[in-house]
């Protein structure tokens, strides 16, 4: 089913279950599936510049981290990667339980470096990597183009491919894409990198991805605020819809996958502020945008990044002694189920997500960006669930089990502000599904 038809298909599923009610009401139906949550949304980019300590190793296999994009960011394009590289990155997916992608040089790159490069991998070692990049944001390369980046970067796809036909080839990644016309970014000859690059390689790339880092909106201006990071998860919520539209009405294919292969609310340093990377409301935005990208039919969501220092940025899920507070987040994901059913909430500031689980039991995670708690009517369906657990990520819980949110006949759910909430619950016949 293409987007539109599937857009349209959705809108009146929602219309005849009568969700253009009330305002004020979150509710979930657990018969109505949805959609499934791709195995590679909970991905986090990981290079050399990173070096996840031996302590932390064990909190981060916890995280349910399920794919990791290597070397990432701009290092990529800075030298070629070397066989000792490969191996590490190998060692350390199999202590994260992920799986692997890579990313070969192209700025400076050459097809034969390249097409070596799948050879040591897939040919020598038999590791068997799947996804592959070809550099990393062309849209920031110095006296670079649409048409430059097609020429070289389809070059060296048949190179790689002529040693592994098999390839999953992802790009083409510009910085900062929105798909919203008053942020279109266009090259130095006014052609929108996206559309452009799809136009020449929309035959050989199986993964259209882009970045996105929405602050700060300028260098030297005010900080971002906790308001700033609630008001930008909104525009988040049909990205990938939007980069499915474009891809499709570009290339004519339907068999696409859609991904943001980076994504964090900075791509600068800031740190310590009330909304930076490693401030507890980038926690809870996030919990709410990974939603959002699930919902919206995401093949692959990467993080960025696993690790970083405080000298190098505030990125990372760890610093260099300790989880980050968007680590957390992840730890509510983990007990998330992976078949998407029917959610909806016009609670203001209140976003729900909801799947089923192997085990049979309906996890529901709600984000609320608000500044105050909130109290609001939850409906879950036909027949009736009981909580078995709830887990809270706010100012003062990292991912903590908490009493029972949920009280009254009818039920109705209590959100602390900033917080993001995962709830499991099971039939009460505690029959799955």
């Amino acid at each position: 089913m293409r987007w539109p038809e599937r857009l349209l298909t959705t809108l009146f599923a929602l219309a005849v279950m009568g969700w253009a009610g009330a305002q004020g009401e979150i509710r979930v139906d657990a018969t109505t599936v949805v959609g499934q949550v791709s195995p590679y949304v909970f991905g986090v980019n990981y290079g050399p510049l990173g070096s996840l300590p031996v302590h932390l190793f064990e909190e981060a296999a916890a995280a349910g981290l399920t794919f990791v994009r290597f070397p990432g960011g701009a290092v990529a394009d800075q030298g070629d990667l070397r066989p000792f590289d490969i191996d590490m990155l190998m060692t350390i997916c199999r202590l994260l339980g992920a799986e692997p992608s890579i990313q070969v040089r192209l700025q400076g790159g050459s097809p034969q470096a390249a097409a070596d490069l799948v050879r040591y991998v897939n040919v020598e070692k038999g590791y068997g990597v799947r996804h592959w990049y070809i550099g990393n944001e062309p849209s920031l390369y110095d006296d670079y183009d649409v048409a430059t980046l097609n020429r070289e970067w389809r070059q060296i796809a048949e190179a790689m491919l002529a040693v592994d036909p098999d390839l999953v080839l992802i790009g083409p990644e510009p910085h900062q894409w929105t798909g919203l016309p008053e942020s279109t970014l266009l090259d130095r000859a006014g052609v929108e990198w996206v559309a452009g690059f799809l136009e020449a390689n929309g035959d050989l790339v199986d993964v259209v991805a882009v970045h996105r880092y929405p602050f700060p909106r300028s260098m030297g201006g005010p900080g971002t605020t906790v308001a700033d990071l609630r008001d930008d998860a909104a525009e988040w919520t049909h990205l990938i819809s939007r980069l499915r539209y474009l891809s499709e009405r570009v290339t004519g294919r339907d068999d696409l996958k859609f991904a943001v292969s980076e994504a964090n609310s900075h791509w600068s340093r800031t740190a310590y502020g009330e909304a930076t990377n490693d401030s507890r409301m980038n926690a809870v935005w996030w919990a709410d945008v990974l939603g959002k990208l699930i919902y919206d039919g995401a093949y692959m969501v990467v993080f960025f990044d696993l690790q970083s220092s405080d000298g190098r940025g505030s990125w990372g899920l760890f610093s260099n002694s300790a989880p980050r507070p968007t680590y957390y987040t992840y730890l509510l994901y983990a007990a998330f189920g992976d078949e998407l059913v029917a959610v909806h909430s016009d609670v203001p500031l209140v976003s729900a997500y909801a799947a089923i689980r192997d085990d049979g039991a309906l996890t529901l995670l709600l984000t609320n960006l608000s500044d105050d708690a909130v109290t609001a009517p939850l409906s879950l369906g036909p027949g009736g669930f009981e909580l078995t657990l709830a887990l809270l990520v706010d100012d003062e819980h990292d991912a903590e089990a908490v009493a029972s949110p949920l009280a009254g006949d009818p039920l109705r759910v209590t959100l602390p502000p900033r917080s993001a909430t995962l709830l499991e619950l099971l039939t009460t016949a505690g029959e799955a599904r």
